[in-house]
């Protein structure tokens, strides 16, 4: 069974905290563990951060998949990206610049790949999924599941 979810937010440093919440929100429905809600809070963070920051996009759109032992996060930008995006090392001082050094360390894979439409890009990482103890993942009525 896959379990998915997908929604829009506008591109702004003010809706990350709202991407956050939305993906908690979901796993939690969904039955996952509390270990796989942090990470997963910890990546959309970063990943949504990053497409506010270094593209022209007026809306991101977010999307969660589980598939077995797998969760799947994704990040669609809008395009006009400020550079290609890239692991880095940040100087001890810096405030910023570790973000996907977080979702390379959480996930199992991680990777950019072109939208289907052609303009901007996804980004995606890969993480372990398991139930909360003596749960089970099941869809809830009236949300995305297949």
């Amino acid at each position: 069974m896959t379990l998915q979810d997908a929604f829009q937010l506008p591109a702004l440093h003010a809706f990350v905290s709202e991407a956050r919440r939305c993906v908690v929100s979901r796993l939690r429905e969904w039955g996952a563990h509390e270990d796989v809600r942090t990470d997963a809070e910890l990546v959309i963070s970063e990943l949504f951060t990053n497409a506010v920051l270094h593209t022209d996009s007026v809306e991101i759109g977010c999307g969660l998949r589980v598939t077995g032992l797998h969760l799947r996060v994704e990040v669609a930008d809008e395009g006009r990206r400020s550079g290609e995006q890239r692991l880095r090392s940040a100087d001890f001082e810096e405030e910023s610049g570790r973000g996907l050094l977080l979702v390379k360390a959480f996930s199992e894979t991680w990777g950019v790949r072109a939208r289907e439409n052609g303009q901007g890009s996804v980004t995606w990482a890969d993480l372990p999924y398991r139930p909360a103890p003596g749960r089970l993942p099941h869809p809830q009525p009236g949300r995305h599941a297949e």
